[in-house]
């Protein structure tokens, strides 16, 4: 016989991702549950599972505590009734995973619909995602994967097509080429629904830079909308309910610092199928320091990208690019958007931003059938120096609600400002992209919009004795200390930012002489 207790709830207002309760342990006990069991709630119109957790003080007899997440779902319900309920069939699943056993179709779409309606604790999810990154799921599972993963959200359906995306692998700091390639592909009559976004280990993600310039939280309808009227938009996925799964997943893999291959490619290919796209060019930088580090690496995760496009019926091409140092010269949000802000009103700019800009919107040209084969770069030149990307990109800002009228110079950088002066006279022979990103999040990126680096000099660039290498700047003067702090050679000796042929790299030993001889 089921037992079912009325409790009166007391809300806990912590959002924690999931699914979760909380009883007295003397309640818990005389229903024979135990910390991390299923119960069923149930409230006037609404019901859901729920997991367990208990306490000896927090909750008293005959309450229930009951957190954001499941309390929204419950409409605030001030009573409630509970019971135990069962463990869901895609925990079997998930162990079967980690036997390497093969799943069905079915299995894979009960994993997913459970991850998107929070029915999976912390652990579970965890063990989902070690399985995953332990024994690689085969194509056609990667296949039924990345289909639940957009049936289980929302979807667009645009009336017109070809609609044409594109995804960065990411790695590289400054990879500003979003804010250039959407608007050269939309001004050339194509829809390019551009979902990014923001940064997680880096200075500035998409959604970040065109945040700058305009709001980018919107609904799937919403999005639809804008794109239609003005041919592309530039928004934060996170805000939308596409491919909700992927990002529950991505918060399981930010705190194990993993990033399961068949996921990977499920979750680029997710959001591309469900904002209808019809064809995807991947920007994937390689070299040392990148996440594709070889060219064969490159060339491995580009054939499974293909054939995973192909079974969905997307189009995609995949566009190796240097990954060996940053793009442009700037890293952080606003200095970054100023760079690319720039480069659309005169043309101009650092030879790496309008060089790789100009090839990913080349390709896309391509491949949505305004452009030959061959001619997409040239196509792509043209729309950006007549000056017709810049219009299309401040019909982008204002129908995201943002000032049309903005130039470049309006665009506030951090008043806190240092530069980073070479030690000797030489060549930049060394350029480490993780240290870049690290001091320009120490300065406050991207969280505070204003700070990043400004990059003097490049790869193969000559310097001099106290020319300046970077400009660190920061809205806040103790972030700029920290970030400065970072670039002092005694802080910096086992990978400084940029070395300089005939750079002293250490000293040893590193303590003063006890004594004087």
């Amino acid at each position: 016989e089921e037992v079912v207790q009325m409790f009166e709830v007391v809300p806990f207002d912590i959002e924690i991702g999931q699914h979760k309760v909380m009883l007295n342990i003397a309640d818990a006990r005389a229903m024979g549950l135990n910390p991390g069991d299923r119960v069923r709630v149930r409230t006037k119109g609404a019901s859901l599972t729920a997991i367990l957790d208990v306490t000896g003080q927090m909750i008293k007899q005959g309450q229930v505590g009951i957190f954001t997440e499941a309390l929204r779902d419950l409409k605030e319900a001030k009573s409630v009734e509970i019971s135990p309920a069962p463990r869901p069939a895609s925990i079997s699943y998930i162990k079967m995973l980690m036997d390497r056993q093969k799943l069905s179709e079915d299995q894979i779409r009960s994993i997913v619909r459970d991850i998107v309606n929070n029915n999976l604790s912390e652990i579970e999810l965890s063990a989902y995602i070690t399985a995953s990154y332990i024994h690689n799921l085969d194509p056609q599972e990667t296949e039924w994967l990345t289909k639940a993963m957009i049936e289980t959200g929302e979807r667009i359906y645009f009336d017109k097509h070809p609609v044409v995306d594109k995804h960065s692998i990411g790695g590289v700091p400054g990879n500003k080429v979003s804010m250039l390639v959407v608007p050269i592909v939309a001004a050339s009559g194509l829809l390019i629904p551009k979902t990014s976004s923001r940064a997680i280990t880096g200075a500035g993600g998409t959604a970040d830079l065109m945040e700058v310039l305009a709001p980018v939280e919107f609904t799937a309808d919403e999005i639809k909308e804008i794109t239609e009227s003005v041919g592309g938009v530039i928004a934060w996925g996170g805000a939308t309910n596409i491919a909700p799964a992927d990002d529950r997943l991505i918060k399981a893999e930010y705190a194990l610092a993993i990033d399961p291959y068949s996921q990977m490619l499920a979750s680029i290919m997710a959001k591309k199928g469900a904002v209808g796209a019809d064809a995807v060019v991947v920007d994937m930088p390689t070299g040392p320091g990148t996440k594709l580090e070889t060219p064969e690496k490159a060339r491995t995760l580009a054939k499974d990208l293909t054939d995973l496009g192909e079974r969905l019926g997307i189009r995609v091409e995949c566009a190796m690019t240097f990954g060996g140092s940053p793009v442009g010269r700037t890293v952080g949000p606003a200095l970054e958007v100023r760079e690319a802000l720039k480069m659309l009103e005169t043309g101009e700019g650092p030879n790496s931003l309008r060089e790789k800009s100009l090839a990913l919107a080349g390709i896309l040209l391509e491949m949505g059938g305004v452009a030959a084969r061959g001619e997409g770069y040239r196509v792509a030149e043209e729309i950006l120096t007549s000056g017709m990307a810049h219009k299309k990109l401040m019909e982008i800002v204002e129908a995201q609600g943002g000032d049309p009228k903005i130039r470049s110079e309006d665009i506030q950088i951090g008043e806190h400002q240092k530069q980073i002066l070479s030690p000797t006279n030489g060549y930049v022979v060394a350029f480490y992209n993780k240290r870049i990103v690290e001091i320009a999040r120490a300065a406050g990126a991207p969280a505070d919009k204003k700070a990043g680096v400004i990059i003097h000099k490049k790869m193969g660039e000559t310097v001099k004795k106290g020319e300046p290498l970077l400009t660190i700047c920061s809205s806040t003067d103790w972030e700029l200390e920290c970030a400065v702090k970072m670039c002092s050679m005694r802080d910096a000796l086992e990978q400084p930012p940029i070395v300089v042929e005939g750079m002293l790299l250490e000293r040893y030993p590193t303590e003063r002489y006890p004594r004087t001889i």
